[in-house]
């Protein structure tokens, strides 16, 4: 049986090996089903239902599938922010109007990221975002959320402190990825809720 998210405080690098292993042994089917029952998982959420802007990416590889998701939104007359990798890590913005929007970026050694092909908002744009959906690898019962390590989404997350804006926070994820306890640093913070294709995960911030 996996330890995944069991011990008191495991160290993050090796958490994220081990969620991304997991993920790594997906199929394209399994991929492709579990998209299909997130989108239609996180449609339901009045977040999203009253949202009129709303911040979002694009999946990669094996990452829990966003396209189905970002086109019901766009249709629904949604303004869909997507990021725009920044060399120094932090994140722009573009408008999604559907796949032919994007374009398939390189990032030096990183992975290849789909960006939108559009206009560049600027990095406040996030600000006017009603929800943001944001990537994982997995969040614990506190809503406490372990990213790639990256840093750029605790960047745009300390944006969104800063300038007082409070969107909806909720992490797209497998069922497998809600776990007990994930490690926490100081500048974490919680999100709202999580999705994943069987339901939606909700937490009180802070607890």
């Amino acid at each position: 049986m996996s330890h995944i998210g069991r011990a008191a405080e495991p160290d993050k690098q090796m958490l994220r090996r081990e969620f991304i292993a997991v993920r790594n042994r997906l199929t394209a089917d399994d991929v492709r089903e579990a998209a299909g029952a997130l989108a239609e998982r996180a449609l339901e959420l009045p977040e999203l239902a009253h949202a009129r802007t709303v911040a979002a990416y694009v999946s990669v590889g094996s990452e829990p599938g966003t396209l189905a998701l970002l086109d019901a939104l766009h249709a629904r007359g949604v303004r869909v922010l997507l990021p725009v990798l920044l060399p120094d890590n932090d994140l722009d913005w573009g408008s999604y109007a559907g796949e032919d929007s994007l374009a398939r970026v390189q990032h030096g050694g990183k992975m290849a990221l789909f960006e939108p092909t559009g206009t560049r908002l600027g990095p406040h744009t996030v600000t006017e975002a009603d929800a943001m959906l944001l990537p994982g690898l997995a969040v614990d019962t506190r809503g406490m959320r372990l990213g790639r390590g990256g840093g750029s989404y605790d960047r745009v997350l300390a944006r969104l402190e800063r300038t007082d804006a409070h969107p909806a926070l909720v992490v797209l994820l497998y069922d497998s990825e809600v776990v007990e306890r994930v490690p926490v640093q100081a500048h974490d913070q919680a999100v709202h809720a999580a999705v994943t294709p069987s339901g939606v995960h909700r937490f009180r911030r802070g607890a």
